[in-house]
């Protein structure tokens, strides 16, 4: 399973990658491996606001419905449409077709863990 060094990570398992005061969010490949087939995914609206620490989505499988949350605050500035008609592309390409949204950063990035953090969590799970 890989783990992107130059992502950032949550416990919750979703990853995150900032640009500038935007940054893409993702669920990792574990949390897709675990969840089995993803086959529906609820995302907020451009423009919405999300909360660190908040749900913000759902993502459904076969096995189950899983809630996302927000790794950081702000406005939501892209939802990734691929994942709404082929949900499919979480599971195999979770890290790059499969991102989820695009949200502009409206304060400081909380502390998050690196790959080999997040390495270690996946391990004692």
């Amino acid at each position: 399973m890989s783990i992107p060094e130059n992502l950032k990570y949550t416990k919750e398992h979703e990853w995150l990658n900032v640009e500038g005061d935007v940054a893409t969010v993702g669920i990792t490949a574990f949390a897709a491996e675990s969840l089995g087939d993803i086959v529906f995914v609820q995302l907020p609206e451009v423009g919405a606001t999300i909360t660190s620490g908040e749900v913000f989505g759902e993502v459904e499988s076969t096995k189950s419905v899983s809630e996302l949350y927000a790794p950081v605050s702000g406005e939501v500035v892209e939802v990734n449409g691929t994942t709404s008609d082929t949900p499919e592309v979480i599971n195999s390409d979770p890290y790059a077709e499969g991102w989820l949204l695009k949200v502009r950063l409206s304060g400081d990035v909380p502390e998050l863990l690196d790959a080999a953090a997040y390495a270690s969590l996946t391990q004692e799970n």
